[in-house]
C-alpha cells in the first residue's frame, strides 16, 4: 500500500513529505528528545546550525539524500555522520545500520546529545532511532517502534524499512554478512535490480552445498575461494563483475558458459 501511494505521488527525489508550516528558525522547537540526549527530527531542525549549538546538540546524523551541512559549515565540535539513504521500500538501510547506532551510541557515551534527522523526521530518522532502541534495550522491532510512535504519533516509515529492522532483529540486532538471513536479502536486492533473475528456479538457492557430494563418485565439486560458489565438473574464472565466463570443459566435452552476478556480500 505505501509503495502504492509512493509512485501515485509527484516526484520528490526519494525525500519525504515535508510539512509546508514548518519554520526553519524554529529549528530546536522541531525536534523531539525521544531520550535524554538523543532528538529526533527533519530538516528544518538543522536549517540553523547555531540552534543546535545552543541546544547543546553536538552530533548529528543525517539520513537523506544529500549532507546537512556543506564542507565547512555548521560549527566547531560539531560531529556529524552523513548515510546516503532514500526514503524507498527498495532502499538498502540495513547494510548501514551498524555505522548509524555505533555514531549514536558512541556520541552518547561520550556526554553528547546526538540528533537523528531526514527530510521530514517521520520514515528514514525514525527506522535509524527505532534501530538504537532495538539494540539498546533488545527489544523487538514491533515494541520498539511502538515507544517511537507514541512518542512522535506521525512516525510512519516505509514498509521496506520495516522489513529490514525485522531482519535486523533475526540477525541479533547486528549485520551478520556471512548468515544466511543476510546473504538471501542481498540476493533479494539483487533481483530488484536485475528482475531477470527472479526466473532462476528457487532450487538453485536451496539446496545446501555441503551435501551436494554425497553419492557423487566421479563427479567432481568445485569451491571458489573468493565467493564460496559451488559447481560441479566445472572451473570457473573470476572476473570481479557482471558478465559471461565460459568454463573448462565437462563430462560431455562440452564447456559451458555462465552468467554471473557477484554481489556485496561475495567481496
Amino acid at each position: 500500500m505505501r509503495a502504492a501511494m509512493l509512485e501515485a505521488q509527484p516526484p520528490n527525489h526519494g525525500r519525504e513529505r515535508p510539512d509546508p508550516s514548518v519554520d526553519p528558525a524554529l529549528s530546536t522547537e522541531r525536534m523531539l528528545e525521544v531520550r535524554p540526549g538523543l532528538y529526533l527530527g527533519g530538516a528544518a531542525a538543522v536549517a540553523e546550525p547555531d540552534h543546535l549549538r545552543e541546544a547543546g546538540i553536538t552530533a548529528v546524523l543525517t539520513a537523506d539524500s544529500e549532507p546537512a551541512f556543506q564542507e565547512g559549515a555548521g560549527f566547531e565540535g560539531l560531529r556529524s555522520l552523513f548515510v546516503p539513504v532514500l526514503d524507498k521500500p527498495e532502499t538498502d538501510l540495513l547494510s548501514h545500520l551498524d555505522r548509524c547506532v555505533a555514531f549514536i551510541g558512541q556520541a552518547r557515551a561520550e556526554g553528547r546529545a546526538v540528533l537523528v534527522h531526514c527530510h521530514a523526521g517521520v520514515s528514514r530518522s525514525v527506522a535509524i532511532v527505532t534501530a538504537f532502541v532495538m539494540k539498546t534495550d533488545q527489544l523487538t522491532f514491533e515494541k520498539a517502534y511502538e515507544i517511537l510512535q507514541a512518542l512522535k504519533p506521525e512516525a510512519k516509515m516505509n514498509e521496506g524499512f520495516e522489513w529490514q529492522l525485522k531482519l535486523y532483529q533475526a540477525m541479533g540486532y547486528e549485520v551478520d554478512t556471512s548468515s544466511a538471513i543476510y546473504k538471501q536479502y542481498r540476493l533479494q536486492k539483487v533481483t530488484e535490480k536485475y528482475p531477470e533473475l527472479q526466473n532462476l528456479p528457487q532450487e538453485l538457492f536451496a539446496v545446501d552445498p555441503t551435501t551436494i557430494s554425497q553419492g557423487m563418485k566421479d563427479e567432481v565439486l568445485y569451491k571458489c575461494r573468493k565467493c564460496s560458489f559451488f559447481a560441479q565438473n566445472v572451473v570457473l574464472s573470476w572476473v570481479p563483475s557482471i558478465g559471461m565466463v565460459s568454463s573448462a570443459p565437462v563430462v560431455d566435452g562440452s564447456p559451458r558458459r555462465f552468467k554471473y552476478i557477484r554481489t556485496e556480500w561475495m567481496k
